[in-house]
């Protein structure tokens, strides 16, 4: 497993700022940082190489929290990163946007915003039923969701009306624009997943122009 870097944030939300040669670039604006590293773990005691980071000082911790956090301070919020390079880490290590640099590839991973139960329009962008000829109730329907006695049944996956939203999403590929250590901010080119406030997960490009272009030429 490659190197990977990463930090745990929060969602300030977009603006835009300008290049040194006049262009205009929307970025979004990520309160990052900083984060403590609350566990090492290594292949030979775990079974695999990660470090376990925490963000947002929490109020109340129970006991099994309060157990885990020894000698930490107490955060709110636990995630894991797999990294081959667990040396350089060491617990209650600090980490800031500090690791970040202008022109760096980031993937950003957050919940998406909740649009509760929509319909197969505004969900999977079908253009709905005729407007004419006689229909009066088809104009945002599905349509046929099968056929008749093969297979005789819907198949795993069909696009139909559900729930929206509130999933797990990653934006890939996005540029470092700003980084600003002393406010713990980090600015990113286009936009990210989730909500303002809403928990955001930067971590070093996996899929960076090389290996696409490796894809690409594999493919």
């Amino acid at each position: 497993m490659a190197t990977r870097q990463g930090i745990l944030g929060r969602k300030v939300g977009m603006t835009q700022i300008f290049t040194d040669t006049g262009e205009v670039v929307p970025v979004t604006v990520i309160e990052a940082g900083p984060c403590t590293v609350t566990q090492v773990k290594t292949e030979q005691h775990d079974g695999y190489n990660a470090i376990q980071m925490g963000y947002d000082r929490a109020r109340h911790l129970n006991k099994p929290e309060r157990g885990h956090l020894k000698d930490l301070p107490p955060v709110k919020v636990l995630r894991e990163l797999r990294t081959d390079d667990v040396d350089q880490y060491q617990l209650g290590q600090t980490i800031d946007v500090g690791l970040f640099a202008v022109g760096d590839l980031v993937d950003v991973s957050a919940t998406s915003k909740g649009r509760g139960f929509a319909g197969a329009v505004k969900r999977h962008h079908f253009r709905g039923g005729p407007k004419t000829h006689g229909q009066s109730d088809r104009q945002r329907a599905v349509g046929s969701i099968g056929a008749s006695a093969t297979p005789g049944r819907v198949f795993k996956g069909m696009r139909m009306p559900g729930h929206m939203g509130n999933e797990r999403v990653t934006t890939q590929n996005l540029a470092v624009e700003l980084v600003d250590p002393e406010r713990n901010l980090l600015a990113v080119r286009g936009s990210v997943p989730g909500p303002r406030g809403g928990l955001v997960f930067i971590k070093m490009a996996a899929k960076t122009a090389e290996a696409r272009r490796k894809s690409n030429l594999a493919g």
